[in-house]
């Protein structure tokens, strides 16, 4: 029988729970690396028993911990400790913590300055990895979306990461400027029909896509319209929160951005806008059914300063179209006196039929559905603040 395997990634440790195939009873393990932010954990897509974490802290700094047998035990690529075994100097050791920026890029300009608030430049800093993608096919290559905005991949398991730095050295680089929560790197999405083509987001410059592995790039951020920037229809600049891909459509792409749903035909060459009639067109994360590429969710709240759902209800709202028709999804959430958030990284879906939902909130809960959205059930509450839901579909 089908087994679903949901990791979650939280303020203080990551968890993981269990179902089989039917997702009714669930145990849960954790927290894992307690009292570190736990940004985001991943699993290889060929092979269920590698997964990856971005373990944070403000005072030991980045450190990727890679299990390979389904999360049991976890080491640090290319160290001999465990983890969260304290080197000498206090900081957990592994050359995991060590990504190798290119300083020049492939333009052979040098990399040293971005748009700060203000308009003033501001040094290119590592802060944190804030998303962690495999590879389609193979177990040991994974890309990494950091803080300050780069994407780094790995070849060997995480022992060694490297920037893609094409993409940081776009002629575009210099005008980047954060979003509120950090100029992030925080979506990396593959076409699974050709694997050249990769797709990411960064927190405020747009989106960008690469047609040669990661060599060069393009802003795809056509029929963006923000007026929280000076040139609201400006190549770069729009703070997209999120896009999703479908795996057997991959032309078709879903964004939500900071304000507005869209959607893409054509790889992201152009948008449109798809909110239609969406209570709000904030919010962070967006997702696609497995099975069928014209249904997608969100999560709307109330707006950029209001980060809660509108009337303090929690409603995941579901398109079967595309976009533009929505209805409200309540079954089992909570409609009065809810004021969570749910964030980017934080909603996936399974692989198995019918199609299950899942999404995490600030207040601690992880929420699941086995029916494509048609009821929730909350299957486990008061854990630390979420960041980031994968889920795991095993055979």
């Amino acid at each position: 029988m089908t087994a679903i395997r949901i990791l979650v990634g939280t303020r203080k440790g990551a968890f993981i729970l269990n179902s089989d195939g039917e997702r009714k009873k669930w145990s849960v393990d954790g927290p894992l690396f307690a009292g570190w932010e736990v940004y985001h954990v991943n699993a290889s897509a060929v092979d269920p028993n590698r997964i990856l974490a971005s373990q944070t802290s403000s005072w030991f700094g980045q450190i990727i911990q890679r299990s390979d047998d389904g999360g049991k035990t976890w080491t640090q690529p290319g160290s001999d400790s465990t983890a969260g075994k304290p080197g000498a100097n206090g900081m957990p050791q592994g050359e995991s913590n060590k990504f190798v920026y290119d300083v020049s890029a492939a333009t052979g300009k040098p990399l040293t300055t971005h748009q700060w608030y203000d308009g003033t430049q501001h040094p290119w800093e590592f802060a944190r990895v804030w998303h962690l993608e495999p590879s389609l096919d193979d177990p040991d290559t994974w890309y990494a979306g950091v803080e300050d905005a780069a994407l780094f991949k790995t070849t060997d398991g995480g022992v060694t990461w490297h920037e893609l730095a094409g993409l940081r050295g776009h002629d575009s680089g210099a005008n980047w400027m954060p979003g509120a929560g950090g100029m992030c790197l925080h979506t990396i999405a593959l076409d699974p029909s050709n694997p050249k083509r990769i797709f990411c987001a960064i927190s405020a410059a747009g989106a960008f896509r690469s047609d040669d592995g990661g060599d060069t790039w393009k802003p795809i951020n056509k029929g963006l319209h923000s007026e929280y920037i000076p040139n609201p229809t400006a190549e770069i600049g729009h703070c997209v929160h999120r896009i999703a891909i479908h795996p057997t459509n991959p032309n078709i792409l879903y964004m939500q951005k900071h304000w507005d749903v869209l959607r893409s035909d054509n790889g992201g060459d152009s948008w449109q806008e798809v909110s239609g009639n969406l209570p709000s067109d904030f919010g962070f994360p967006i997702a696609v059914h497995a099975h069928e590429p014209e249904t997608i969710y969100v999560v709307p709240i109330k707006s950029d300063s209001l980060h809660y759902p509108p009337d303090g209800k929690l409603r995941v709202y579901r398109s079967r179209s595309g976009g533009n028709e929505w209805e409200a999804l309540t079954k089992g959430l909570p409609q009065e006196h809810c004021y969570v958030n749910v964030l980017r990284d934080a909603m996936a879906v399974d692989q198995a039929e019918p199609c299950g939902i899942y999404f995490g909130t600030t207040g601690g809960q992880v929420y699941a559905s086995n029916d494509s959205g048609d009821s929730w059930n909350a299957i486990v509450r008061d854990l630390p603040a979420v960041l980031s839901v994968e889920v795991q579909t095993i055979p």
